[in-house]
């Protein structure tokens, strides 16, 4: 069967990836001219299956009052908003009651822990990890409120027990005993809650190696084609037309992240997905081998993600709702700069960092949408939100399992088009 994938993100290239591992022949079509080149591209580098979970939260819910009257608040308003976010956003209100909230945080992460399955198998079959700057050293989430250090105690720790995930609680002396780098910023820390078994690397360097190892096997990789329209009648799909030509196929799968909506809604198809705008600022490290840290770090009150990637450190965050603005104001990078120098100071190069704005495609509910439409030969793997790579290799191999007319292995309720009901119309 020939299947075409739309979209080079990491979430596109590892569903073209499965898809060629079930014998199918694969198109990749991609309107950039390199993979992993929008959201993929700056993200926050975690792998962080313990973690998963949705942003609309009983907790979020608290404190968004405060933070829209915040400069640099985790959560804000921008310029470029539209009024396309205020139904979204309405919905996304509604999903932080706690009953929600529990229900789609089980959601994602059962496919979160099926998707980090999946990658250590793929670096297992493949010999990879080196080539992307993959560290499975943990996740430490850090607390400078001792209220969310308690709420933490007596919430997350009770999940995460339940669930079997392995963690540990640590006071603010321990901090610097589970990484040795945050020894200079231990006492601005109350504690933190640690989850060995999470990861972090760079989703582009990923996709690039994986679209390459993919295109010497056959896939056929197509750059600078962006798909304007999908072909067929209002029953089924018969290829996609791109701004280069028409490409017939078997099956389509809309792999566009925040994109995703704009291509389907001709086909009277309404995603309940919106762009969610977060930053990245990316430097080298000095002296790499003597400060560098060697667990991924939360930081919980600013919602700030660091990570090593080999010689560089990475800081992303910040939760904008401005639409598909892609402007990068320099108070954003003054912030992640003062804020990545007080975790670990002296540790990054500023001179040469590389600041950078990617857009989330978000559900209001959290989880993605996957696997088929009402229209016929029609599939989405579609919004990851900010767990896209760690949702990545999961979400692929349940798709191509799907389109192959196979039974996933793993239960779909509550991650399909259907569970938003007359939220879609068709």
């Amino acid at each position: 069967m020939h299947v075409i994938v739309l979209g080079a993100g990491v979430v596109g290239v590892t569903t073209a990836y499965y898809l060629s591992q079930a014998g199918h022949r694969v198109t990749v079509l991609e309107r950039a001219t390199t993979p992993a080149s929008a959201a993929s591209y700056g993200n926050a580098g975690g792998l962080c299956p313990g973690f998963s979970g949705p942003w609309a939260s009983p907790g979020l819910l608290r404190k968004a009052g405060g933070w829209l009257l915040q400069k640099n608040a985790p959560l804000s308003i921008g310029r470029g908003i539209e009024w396309a976010d205020v139904p979204w956003l309405w919905h996304f209100t509604a999903n932080c009651r706690r009953a929600a909230f529990a229900r789609n945080k089980a959601r994602m992460q059962r496919i979160a822990h099926y998707s980090q399955a999946r990658l250590l198998e793929l670096n297992r079959d493949l010999g990879w990890g080196d080539n992307y700057d993959f560290r499975q050293a943990g996740v430490l989430q850090l607390f400078r409120d001792r209220t969310d250090f308690t709420a933490a105690k007596y919430g997350a720790v009770r999940v995460l027990s339940a669930a079997g995930v392995d963690h540990r609680l640590a006071d603010a002396a321990e901090l610097a005993e589970i990484d040795p780098a945050l020894a200079p910023s231990a006492d601005h820390f109350v504690g933190g809650l640690l989850l060995p078994g999470d990861a972090s690397g760079d989703s582009q360097k990923f996709s690039l190696a994986l679209a390459l190892w993919l295109a010497e096997c056959g896939v056929d990789f197509r750059y600078a084609h962006e798909a304007c329209a999908l072909l067929g009648n209002a029953q089924e799909v018969t290829g996609v037309r791109t701004l280069r030509g028409e490409f017939t196929a078997d099956a389509v799968v809309v792999a566009l992240g925040a994109e995703a909506g704009s291509l389907l809604k001709p086909w009277q198809l309404k995603l309940p997905i919106r762009p969610v705008k977060g930053y990245s600022l990316t430097a080298r490290i000095h002296r790499c081998a003597e400060i560098a840290p060697t667990v991924a770090v939360m930081d919980d009150q600013h919602k700030t993600f660091i990570a090593r990637l080999g010689n560089r450190i990475r800081i992303a965050g910040i939760a904008e709702i401005s639409g598909f603005d892609h402007r990068l104001p320099q108070g954003k990078r003054t912030f992640l700069e003062k804020r990545l120098e007080d975790v670990y100071p002296g540790v990054a190069d500023f001179s040469e960092a590389q600041f950078w704005s990617g857009l989330r495609p978000m559900t209001w509910d959290g989880p993605p949408i996957l696997g088929k439409t009402p229209v016929s030969r029609l599939f989405l793997n579609a919004g990851h939100g900010s767990s896209g790579w760690t949702q990545a290799c999961g979400t692929g191999k349940l798709v191509a399992d799907i389109v192959s007319g196979k039974q996933p292995d793993l239960d779909l309720d509550g991650l399909t088009l259907a569970r938003f009901d007359k939220a879609v119309s068709r």
